[in-house]
């Protein structure tokens, strides 16, 4: 690939001292004046002040990292989404590739190894209801675009893929016990528009 490595020595033993020039080069890239947003890949805390920051200064944030990520680096960035729904499934993995006679031989896993696509999290049932509370409008109903923006906007880690669901629409309609739906004419369009609501008991 056509990428220019750069070596940071350590200064001493047991310390990082990367983070710290990944940072500074970050701060001069900002005061170019000429990036609208940054794209930070790191599933380390000591970024947080770095993405704060970037906000602060008006531009957009996108994180990407693993599911270990603390919550306060997550929270920094306008959207975080976890590098596990981004791996291809191991199934099909192994659909698309024919094995070679070597690959038939049993292969002993390590003890704590995990599968790369980690189990769908615990359903935010509480979260999703609270959301919709605060997304609906004078009729109860909320439109699934603002829906979204506002979970995005108190969890910007939040993810459908997380939960089996490939978009949030699916997400929405795969849960009939929670949410009534509804498909509205777009105004001075041809499409449709969804639309949500708690569901009637």
């Amino acid at each position: 690939f056509s990428i220019k490595p750069v070596q940071q020595f350590a200064y001493t033993s047991g310390k990082n001292a990367t983070d710290s020039t990944m940072i500074i080069d970050a701060m001069d890239l900002l005061y170019t004046r000429r990036f609208e947003g940054f794209c930070l890949v790191t599933s380390d805390s000591d970024f947080t002040g770095l993405a704060v920051r970037l906000r602060e200064e008006g531009l957009v944030v996108y994180g990407f990292g693993e599911q270990k990520t603390p919550e306060a680096f997550r929270n920094a960035c306008h959207k975080f989404i976890f590098t596990e729904v981004l791996r291809k499934p191991v199934a099909n993995e192994q659909a698309e590739v024919k094995p070679s006679p070597a690959a038939l031989l049993p292969i002993e896993k390590p003890a704590g190894a995990q599968s790369p696509i980690a189990a769908p999290a615990e359903f935010p049932t509480a979260f999703l209801m609270a959301a919709l509370e605060q997304s609906v409008d004078d009729t109860g109903w909320a439109h699934l675009g603002t829906f979204g923006s506002y979970l995005q906007k108190i969890q910007p880690s939040f993810d459908s893929r997380l939960y089996g669901f490939k978009k949030l629409s699916d997400l929405i309609k795969g849960k009939p016990e929670l949410f009534d739906v509804e498909e509205r004419p777009t105004p001075g369009g041809a499409g449709k528009s969804l639309y949500l609501t708690e569901k009637r008991r």
